[in-house]
């Protein structure tokens, strides 16, 4: 993979190649942003120009084996779940599922947990790092170099390690490995060990320009220039969702109907109903659950600037915008934040595992009060 492939960024990609030409490489590199700007796509693109730059190595394009990324001397680290078939004692590893993860890597490096999830058949565990993948780490990069340079390490949501695994890599980070480089891609870094973070030099991912992302649309996906644009603007700095808009949101128009079907309960009071809406949430896998109350917070945040009346700082489909027509003037700034508050904590006690049903139908509950207020 080359940065050619990367979706914009043209200021993290002449950053990474100064260190180079500088001399200063840090052996930790921590790229930062939202979902869908390209931080996994920068650590791999610049992981395979290491590689490529090493003694008897081809550019990367040229190089086979870093072309498919299956260059010895690349690893690549990931959340992984807990299979059935595995042993009680058995702790996860990426290398249980090296194929599942190639196969949607050569797809492109830009995909969602979600995306992974379902690649490795769940909805419904919560994917993490294991400390055996630490473990692995340490006999993998102890190694020799195979071409006699670089090892490069590259870890998606490092965030997700658990207690004992981050640790453990923060040994690894301190006293690393001869010509050792760590790339992470990471989403949420307030939630990575504070001793891990002063440890890596950091590189905020910005979000794609709305025109960036247009014209890629229109060279890479062959989108007519209008179109384009639309979809762009709907991505809001997120290549990923320029592409999830692109596939016709079929989940985002299920998501819309049980939005709708709520804020209609709750205005008309219908506790029942909202029970009945509550188990249908919780019948989705976790992850689903997630989706939705993201979804929620876009519809609610959407409505609350659809009444600024300015067409610039709206982001919604013509369906969402139909529906908000009517519907904005109950999201005001008297609940807006209270909102907000309250599916963040659905999202964090859906993360945590509490009971969906009460989750979802204390949310229902809390929506017939806040709608009322002015």
């Amino acid at each position: 993979m080359t940065f050619s492939e990367v979706i914009g960024q043209d200021e993290c990609k002449e950053r990474l190649l100064q260190m180079v030409s500088e001399d200063r490489l840090p052996h930790a590199i921590m790229f930062c942003g939202a979902q869908g700007v390209g931080k996994l796509a920068l650590a791999i693109a610049f992981g395979c120009y290491l590689l490529s730059k090493d003694k008897g190595n081809a550019g990367a394009a040229e190089n086979p084996m870093l072309r498919k990324l299956e260059h010895p001397d690349l690893h690549f680290t990931y959340p992984t779940i807990k299979l059935p078939s595995m042993s009680p004692e058995h702790k996860p590893v990426s290398d249980d599922f090296a194929r599942d993860w190639h196969e949607l890597l050569m797809q492109g490096p830009y995909f969602s947990m979600d995306e992974w999830l379902l690649a490795i058949g769940t909805e419904n565990q919560q994917a993490i790092i294991t400390a055996g993948e630490s473990d692995e780490l340490v006999r993998k990069l102890s190694l020799k170099s195979s071409q006699g340079g670089y090892k490069v390490s590259i870890i998606w949501l490092p965030e997700r390690m658990n207690i004992e695994c981050a640790n453990k890599l923060l040994k690894l980070i301190e006293e690393p490995p001869r010509q050792t480089v760590f790339l992470m891609a990471c989403e949420e870094p307030d939630k990575l060990l504070e001793t891990i973070r002063s440890r890596v030099q950091r590189i905020d991912v910005k979000k794609l320009p709305t025109a960036v992302i247009a014209q890629a649309l229109v060279e890479r996906r062959g989108i007519d220039a209008s179109q384009a644009q639309r979809l762009a603007r709907l991505a809001n700095g997120s290549w990923l969702k320029a592409l999830q808009e692109l596939q016709a949101g079929t989940e985002n128009e299920q998501f819309l109907d049980l939005f709708i079907l709520l804020m209609r309960q709750a205005y008309r009071r219908d506790v029942k109903g909202m029970k009945g809406w509550s188990e249908t949430m919780a019948a989705f896998g976790r992850e689903k659950q997630k989706r939705f109350l993201a979804y929620f917070l876009h519809m609610a945040r959407e409505s609350f600037m659809y009444n600024f009346s300015c067409a610039d700082l709206c982001y919604m489909t013509q369906e969402e915008e139909n529906f908000a027509r009517n519907f904005a003037r109950f999201i005001n700034e008297a609940n807006i934040l209270a909102i907000t508050d309250l599916v963040n904590r659905a999202i964090r006690d859906i993360g945590q595992n509490a009971n969906a049903k009460i989750v979802f139908f204390h949310l229902a509950l809390q929506m017939i009060v806040l709608l009322i207020q002015k």
